[in-house]
């Protein structure tokens, strides 16, 4: 399973958002929206953060943990 976080490097809520993922056990890499703008174009990633699973965004926004561990069954 491919997990990012994409997030402008200034974003406030990107590092909770890896620490929930943490927690939980998800494997995850964090992609800044500044160092990869065709990344962001082709998901049309306006905002930050978000949380893309095998090239899908599934969140546009933080979610909360209840969230994370009903959508990888943790």
């Amino acid at each position: 399973m491919d997990v990012l976080i994409i997030a402008t490097k200034n974003c406030t809520h990107s590092p909770d958002m890896s620490k929930e993922l943490d927690d939980i056990g998800v494997e995850h890499r964090v992609v800044y929206a500044e160092d990869a703008p065709e990344l962001c174009q082709s998901l049309s990633i306006r905002h930050s953060p978000n949380l893309v699973v095998n090239g899908e965004v599934v969140f546009r926004r933080q979610p909360n943990e209840e969230e994370l561990r009903k959508l990888f069954n943790a």
